[in-house]
């Protein structure tokens, strides 16, 4: 598609006329309305219809219109964003990644030291979010992939590819003056204060289908979309917590914390989501095979997509 014959039916549609058009544009009415007729024939429908002096929209119009109003709006975007960064043309490439609220900030962390080994540097820009938001980025262009809890779901108007990073066990955590030693794990859940995932979390429906099936009935004290926020409130001693038991070592250190114990019967998944379905992008290849290598201990093999 042509989008200079895009910008002559936009011109038009907002002024109404093709001659109003033409004053704006600084072209000739039949120039216009020529470039327009181009226009509909490579899209093959008919955007106007004539309003007695005016130009009245089709509903293909008016579809299209809603299209226009969004290109022509990230180009003036990409403009003052490159005017206002004064961007110079050895600086890194830009890198950007959508990340989910619920992922575990340390495990994001290990995916990405990949890039550092790259060849060629990146700039790394992330984006929390989510999923459902991330995936809106990743289908204007706006970043190169997104990291989350659960695959693409089905049903979305974006085309993507889920890519399995790997999973990890369960574990259970909590400050050691909250902590009851003398009940072993997972008993000394009933009645004890609890934080948990919120209910967007992919996990978070296991984990109370696992507390229903093990008739414990802990007091569930908070509930948390951003994983890291969740675990702040555990540092204060605000309550129990679960997180994936890859992570454990980390968590401890970081946050003060000692692990209750762990549940293989409950695992979280960590995904990858691109736009390619052959995975091209030197950067996004990176990711995936340090998770598979480095992270999770799988060979790197066939790759689980959808």
């Amino acid at each position: 598609m042509n989008l200079k014959h895009l910008r002559y039916f936009w011109v038009t549609a907002r002024a109404g006329s093709v001659a109003a058009a033409g004053n704006q544009l600084h072209l000739t009415p039949q120039t216009v309305s020529a470039q327009i007729k181009l226009l509909e024939s490579d899209l093959g429908t008919a955007l106007f219809k004539p309003a007695g002096r005016r130009l009245e929209l089709t509903e293909a119009g008016r579809v299209a219109l809603s299209y226009a109003d969004e290109i022509f709006a990230l180009g003036q975007e990409m403009v003052s964003s490159l005017r206002a960064t004064g961007i110079p043309e050895h600086a890194a490439p830009v890198f950007r990644v959508g990340i989910s609220d619920a992922l575990p900030k340390s495990l994001i962390h290990r995916l990405l030291l990949s890039l550092r080994q790259l060849t060629k540097p990146v700039r790394l820009v992330c984006r929390d979010g989510a999923i459902e938001t991330l995936l809106g980025e990743l289908a204007l262009h706006r970043i190169e992939m997104v990291l989350a809890d659960r695959p693409m779901p089905a049903g979305l108007a974006v085309r993507g590819h889920s890519r399995k990073l790997g999973e990890s066990a369960l574990a259970f955590f909590a400050v050691p003056r909250l902590a009851r030693q003398d009940v072993g794990f997972p008993a000394c859940l009933n009645g004890a204060p609890l934080l948990l995932p919120g209910q967007n979390a992919a996990v978070r429906g296991e984990i109370d289908r696992w507390l229903g099936e093990a008739r414990l009935s802990p007091r569930v004290v908070g509930e948390f979309d951003d994983s890291a926020l969740m675990k702040v409130f555990a540092e204060a001693g605000e309550g129990y917590f679960p997180a994936p038991a890859i992570i454990s070592d980390e968590i401890c250190a970081r946050y003060g914390v000692i692990e209750l114990g762990r549940l293989d019967e409950v695992r979280e998944a960590f995904w990858l989501i691109s736009t390619e379905r052959r995975v091209q992008h030197p950067e996004v290849r990176a990711v995936l095979e340090a998770a598979r290598t480095a992270v999770f201990n799988i060979p790197v093999g066939g790759e689980t997509a959808r």
